[in-house]
């Protein structure tokens, strides 16, 4: 088991920037990848951005890339999402997941946080 806890999310004005963190616990070894998706208003849940925890390897959606950066932290087993030049569009919750490889689909990550709200006011 794999637990998550995603803290960081809040309000801020469009151009603003804010950190999400996401804390795991349990048995971490026996997942390599952890993402971060975003769900707003009546839309479906999609793929932001994702790291591994060894390397460090990156990847992001061509909506945040440039503009969003996944970082890690092994020794606390936390991963961060450092959202700059916020838009209103980007006003969502927000989840952490873990999952045995990158990837783009929800159903690669077995695990999930409860999700933080993000709010970008224009």
């Amino acid at each position: 088991q794999v637990q998550l806890v995603e803290s960081g999310g809040g309000v801020v004005q469009a151009g603003g920037s804010l950190r999400l963190s996401c804390a795991a616990s349990g048995r971490t070894f026996t997942r390599d990848a952890m993402g971060w998706f975003r769900q707003a208003p009546g839309k479906e849940r999609e793929f932001v951005g994702a790291i591994r925890w060894s390397g460090g390897s990156t990847y992001y959606a061509d909506s945040v890339k440039g503009r969003f950066t996944i970082s890690r932290d092994n020794a606390k087993n936390t991963v961060y999402l450092q959202m700059n030049n916020l838009k209103p569009e980007d006003t969502a919750v927000y989840y952490c997941a873990a999952g045995r490889g990158v990837a783009v689909k929800l159903t690669s990550y077995d695990y999930w946080g409860q999700g933080t709200q993000v709010t970008v006011s224009s």
